[in-house]
């Protein structure tokens, strides 16, 4: 009597939200170069063909996860920054939610945008310069709550708001690389109280302002 032929069963079935969180959270930990398609597959349960249907390519997924990463902090710091909070405060709790999120205890350490792809093969430069123009933005969204500064009396008129942004943004990226190497969340925020010292404008806070 013949045994009856297995039929083979259907691929998995994998949620597009849930796939993005696994990339997202493999490339924080090993980067763009580190994470191989057998890695992601493996991680996600899926075959290579389904993740590229699903995603497109693997720079494809990291553009997304990316994407990912990014609305998740930033929304919350964008409302920070855009607040009616004096300046001097919104940059100080916005530096200080950054350190929170390089610390994490239960996430790699590190920020997936502000140390990524620094170093890169060559084949991958499109990639680099994704996450190049992530932190441009960053920086730009700094500038202009700047230029808002200026306007309000905040900081004097001849501010080179571009120059203190990039300066900033350098605490930002300094901070995402020590947390990378260890450093604790005390540690990077007794950091952003130095950098803070170097603010050339107003020190106010709103409670100041309520008296």
């Amino acid at each position: 009597m013949e045994k009856p032929v297995r039929k083979r069963g259907r691929p998995r079935v994998l949620d597009r939200d849930v796939g993005l969180d696994i990339a997202a959270r493999l490339f924080w930990e090993r980067g763009y170069e580190g994470t191989s398609i057998a890695d992601l597959t493996k991680a996600m349960g899926i075959n290579p063909p389904t993740l590229y249907s699903m995603f497109g390519s693997k720079e494809e997924l990291y553009r997304q996860a990316l994407d990912l990463g990014v609305a998740r902090g930033n929304s919350r710091r964008s409302k920070i920054l855009q607040s009616s909070l004096p300046v001097y405060e919104a940059l100080s709790l916005y530096l200080y939610d950054i350190a929170d999120g390089d610390t994490q205890p239960d996430k790699p350490r590190g920020c997936m945008v502000s140390t990524a792809v620094l170093q890169h093969a060559e084949e991958n430069a499109s990639v680099a310069r994704m996450t190049a123009a992530l932190r441009e933005t960053s920086i730009q969204t700094l500038k202009a709550r700047f230029d808002r500064a200026v306007e309000e009396g905040e900081l004097p008129a001849r501010t080179d708001t571009d120059t203190l942004a990039r300066f900033y943004g350098a605490i930002i990226q300094g901070m995402s690389a020590q947390a990378c190497d260890g450093a604790c969340n005390a540690l990077l925020k007794r950091l952003i109280d130095i950098a803070l010292t170097a603010w050339p404008g107003k020190r106010r806070t709103a409670a100041e302002n309520s008296d």
